[in-house]
């Protein structure tokens, strides 16, 4: 999925064809980009399938077509990712192996997710582990090949299956950015099983010192809030998960507030998000 990061996407795509194991086909879906993305892939990447969107319609809005059109095509897994992620060369391959190992329950794993790195190669906190998972046969036997469990995850190289798709659906359009991945992977992993493979590493181009909660735009928050809240009202988290991230949320604004304080918009973007939160529907 990408917009207006044509270099960032070739970098992305050379990795990704570049695999030990390659994908059997990639699709790149392009939000209305302006800077020319569309005609690099199609010069550059000939054997890529381009998905053209009209208009920008965010990562959520993004991933949702290309889910919905992998999904068509009947593949298996879908690998997903943003143009900023770039994978090691065997990231597919280690990714894959919980599928072989074990086959005998595939029917069973929902997701599957890469190790993220920073650019300093320091590891990036985006997928959430599951310490409360049970403690079945699968989840034994995972653990014991180093396979951890995981409650969430990000857009940032995770395989979903396509039962998993079959059964849970498509990501919520609507989120535009921001949460959108929690919101659909917590969805699924609520009663699907889903393993962290650490042997699958991928970079996650950004700065580590970057926080949308402070680095952001008041205008760009508005949708972390806003998002935040319709993750809170969804019956993708458990109670106590509920909690915990109500307080994210509140510590979210405080720390944009106390950079963003004197800002007007600010203060409105805030409280729009949370109106709209409250008494809009993200379906």
């Amino acid at each position: 999925m990408t917009y207006n990061r044509k270099e960032l996407l070739k970098e992305c795509l050379q990795a990704v064809l570049s695999q030990t194991r390659p994908p059997d086909h990639v699709l790149v879906v392009d939000n209305a980009s302006t800077d020319g993305t569309a005609e690099m892939v199609k010069q550059a990447f000939p054997q890529v399938e381009l998905l053209s969107l009209a208009e920008n319609s965010g990562g959520a809005g993004g991933f949702y077509e290309g889910i919905k059109q992998a999904y068509a095509k009947g593949f298996d897994w879908l690998w997903l990712m943003d143009d900023d992620t770039i994978a090691e060369s065997k990231a597919l391959e280690e990714l894959l192996k919980p599928i072989s190992i074990l086959s005998w329950a595939i029917g069973e794993i929902s997701i599957l997710a890469s190790a993220v790195l920073w650019l300093d190669q320091t590891p990036h906190p985006m997928n959430t582990l599951n310490p409360e998972c049970k403690n079945t046969q699968i989840t034994l036997r995972a653990v014991e090949l180093g396979f951890l469990p995981i409650r969430s995850a990000s857009f940032v190289s995770i395989l979903v299956s396509q039962q998993a798709v079959g059964k849970y659906g498509l990501p919520l359009k609507r989120y535009f950015i921001w949460n959108d991945d929690v919101e659909y992977t917590s969805r699924i992993l609520k009663e699907g099983l889903g393993f962290l493979v650490p042997k699958s590493v991928v970079i996650h181009k950004t700065l580590r010192k970057y926080n949308p909660t402070t680095s952001g735009r008041p205008d760009r928050f508005y949708f972390e809030v806003r998002n935040k809240v319709w993750l809170l009202k969804s019956n993708s988290l458990y109670p106590r998960e509920k909690a915990i991230y109500s307080l994210r949320l509140l510590k979210s604004v405080w720390e944009f507030l106390k950079h963003n304080k004197f800002i007007p918009i600010a203060w409105l973007c805030i409280t729009k998000g949370i109106v709209d939160g409250i008494f809009r529907r993200p379906m």
